[in-house]
């Protein structure tokens, strides 16, 4: 895709939690969003790197020994096998950058939350205003 791709518009086409779609690849890589409240499973992902971005809010990275906050602006990487847990007391919207078909709650047992992201169709096109 050669045309800028408008996060407010793209997150303006879902409203659920803990679900993220997806807006762009590259070499084996997604580039997804997501809205996070309240407080997903802890998990990890044993082959995998997770990159979180926070576009708008915050939210807190929890892991087995400390918890992180991340504001607007800031990102973290989460190495792969970490155990983990975002939690969001009001929502936050987060830019995530993972390998292709990831499922988001990893090596946790199934739960409500978890999904493989699906993509986002048609939401930006170039003279949509962002």
């Amino acid at each position: 895709m050669t045309e800028p791709i408008c996060l407010n518009n793209a997150l303006s086409t879902f409203h659920d939690h803990w679900s993220p779609r997806i807006i762009a690849s590259l070499n084996g890589q997604e580039v997804k969003l997501a809205k996070f409240q309240g407080a997903f499973d802890w998990h990890a992902h044993e082959n995998e790197d997770e990159l979180f971005l926070v576009i708008e809010g915050k939210f807190t990275m929890a892991f087995r020994d400390r918890e992180v906050e991340l504001k607007k602006g800031e990102m973290m990487v989460v190495p792969r096998g970490v155990e983990h847990r975002p939690m969001a007391d009001a929502e936050c919207h987060v830019l995530l950058f993972e390998p292709a078909g990831i499922v988001n709650t990893g090596n946790a047992v199934s739960s409500e939350k978890t999904n493989v992201a699906q993509w986002i169709k048609g939401t930006t096109p170039p003279s949509a205003p962002c």
